[in-house]
């Protein structure tokens, strides 16, 4: 199983990981990603990898 990971001091908080996979990625109250579910099952993949592909600073990665 894959999993996401989230570089928090990367991010800036622009939120388009939430906005795409928001049951994933939430923007906490710090105003930097949090990860709400790390683990994808294999029917998840694509769609969360279209999720951490629109992060405009690359703070997200999908780990095997």
């Amino acid at each position: 199983m894959s999993h996401v990971h989230a570089d928090r001091p990367v991010c800036e908080g622009i939120g388009m990981c939430e906005t795409q996979a928001n049951e994933y990625f939430q923007i906490g109250d710090d105003g930097v990603v949090d990860v709400v579910t790390s683990d994808i099952p294999d029917q998840d993949r694509a769609y969360v990898r279209a999720a951490v592909e629109s992060c405009p600073v690359s703070a997200l990665r999908i780990v095997d």
